[in-house]
């Protein structure tokens, strides 16, 4: 795999834990920070609690794992790397080219088509997290209150450290690391019928396995531009999105710090950072029991998902 180490979480006989992946291994956290004080290792949220010192020790640590320490990835069922954030904030309407393919539908639906020039500040809604993150290769509920579910491939900005009013200059300074967000959307419950304020943003965005996450958290270290990182995904085979995150419209920067000014983003925070063009709703195509779906995004790994009945 890429340099340096990622961060999982796994079920090991029956309990979550938090593990090092190096080099096709993964090793228990708490095995290689151990004599390390003031870390908790025990799951990736508290890794990222005190993300700075655990970043230093677990970089030094990985480069002294052997080829047959811990266990093969291929022999571990990973959930999602992080279990589970305090908030997971969406970036609406956040690529160009999802602008272009979406203004005729946002135009059907509210009354009015978006602006195709960049607002002042970016749009957010919240998902639920405990309620609708799973990992990779887990199976993906359609919610039987749905026939429209559609697909949003999403690079997840993992916040590391208690950032309050951040400029966007410094804004990536609070950035533990990346990871992969699928944002499905029930696309027949975007409007509340009989309600004057229109969009329901957690009828058509919050239900069970809304949210498939992973398949592990890559650190910022490892990233070499997170402006300019591929992001694909693909139906059954089948490339749907093929995208840039140098397309977005609010950057991950700006994004961090207009949430900054309204609250304090916690350590284990995730932005999904919107996405871009491909989604199904423009051309009728929603997911059907037994669809596969897999995401790819640049130096974040492969997140896979089939959807079962709800």
């Amino acid at each position: 795999m890429a340099s340096g180490y990622r961060l999982v979480s796994y079920d090991a006989e029956g309990s979550a834990k938090a593990g090092v992946l190096v080099d096709e291994r993964i090793v228990p956290a708490t095995t290689l920070l151990k004599g390390v004080s003031g870390i908790d290792s025990s799951s990736v949220l508290g890794l990222l609690r005190n993300w700075d010192k655990a970043h230093a020790a677990l970089r030094a640590a990985a480069q002294n794992v052997l080829p047959n320490d811990g266990i093969a990835l291929a022999q571990a069922k990973l959930l999602a790397p992080i279990l589970y954030p305090g908030a997971l904030f969406c970036a609406g309407a956040n690529y160009w080219d999802h602008l272009e393919e979406m203004a005729e539908i946002a135009k059907r639906v509210t009354g009015k088509a978006p602006a195709m020039t960049k607002a002042k500040d970016p749009y957010f809604f919240l998902k639920t997290t405990a309620g609708s993150i799973i990992g990779t290769k887990t199976p993906a509920r359609l919610p039987p209150f749905s026939k429209q579910v559609d697909w949003e491939a999403e690079v997840g900005v993992v916040i590391g450290k208690p950032t309050r009013n951040i400029s966007e200059a410094k804004a990536l300074d609070a950035v533990a690391g990346y990871t992969i967000v699928n944002d499905l959307s029930a696309r027949d419950l975007m409007k509340r019928e009989g309600s004057p304020f229109g969009m329901d943003w957690v009828g058509q965005k919050c239900f069970e396995d809304a949210a498939p996450m992973g398949p592990w958290f890559t650190p910022a270290a490892y990233v070499a531009d997170p402006n300019n990182m591929a992001i694909k995904l693909w139906v059954n085979g089948v490339l749907k999105q093929n995208s840039n995150t140098s397309r977005l419209v609010h950057s991950i920067a700006e994004q961090i710090a207009y949430l900054s000014a309204h609250f304090t983003l916690q350590p284990g925070d995730v932005i999904a950072t919107g996405t871009p063009a491909g989604v199904g709703m423009p051309r009728g195509e929603f997911l059907k029991v037994g669809d596969e779906v897999r995401i790819e995004i640049d130096g974040c790994g492969e997140l896979i998902n089939t959807m079962i009945a709800g």
